[in-house]
């Protein structure tokens, strides 16, 4: 056991480092929109499937209560907590519309759409990013592997360059945490 935990260790941070060293102007690029986006009245919507849409509902509760400081509420909507309109939508349409149908319903040209694929090919992350494009919002994704593909269909990509689940989701949850502490930072904080 000993062992299997240090390889997990030693994996994981290597899947941090590296996206980092292939991505670090990104992330900044990414917190920028967060701020414009917060900062221009508009709300982030948030969706992924399984462990991605967990992510998107803690990114939206650090967002809406707080992360790090006392701060106002930032308006972050995950769309992946209504049953009613999942199952409904899923049952009467199609999953691949579960998100699609939430953002034509509630997103605006100033909102910001930031979908989670630890593969980059879930359907309904992709169907959702269309219709953004749509309404004219500002897309962005959280993949892993080669960006699968989401890859294209997105316009800002943070991609771990990662094919092992774990670490990729892993990986997620470290950007999302820096999102999160930069947005509050260059709203409220030293780089304000």
């Amino acid at each position: 056991m000993d062992t299997m935990i240090k390889e997990s260790l030693a994996g994981s941070l290597a899947a941090q480092e590296n996206f980092v060293a292939q991505s670090r102007e990104t992330l900044v690029t990414a917190v920028e929109w967060v701020v414009s986006c917060f900062e221009g009245g508009g709300k982030l919507l948030l969706f992924g499937n399984g462990g991605s849409a967990a992510d998107a509902q803690h990114l939206a509760a650090e967002f809406v209560n707080r992360f790090l400081i006392d701060r106002r509420p930032l308006p972050a909507l995950a769309l992946t907590t209504d049953t009613s309109i999942l199952t409904s939508v899923g049952n009467d349409f199609s999953y691949d519309d579960i998100f699609a149908k939430q953002i034509r319903a509630l997103g605006k040209k100033e909102d910001l759409a930031l979908g989670i694929s630890t593969s980059g090919n879930s359907a309904n992350v992709i169907a959702a990013f269309a219709e953004a494009k749509k309404i004219g919002m500002k897309t962005m994704a959280l993949t892993g592997c080669n960006g699968g593909k989401i890859r294209g269909n997105v316009d800002l990509l943070l991609n771990v360059p990662s094919t092992h689940t774990p670490h990729i989701q892993e990986t997620h949850l470290w950007i999302e945490h820096m999102i999160c502490q930069l947005t509050d930072e260059k709203m409220f904080g030293s780089l304000a």
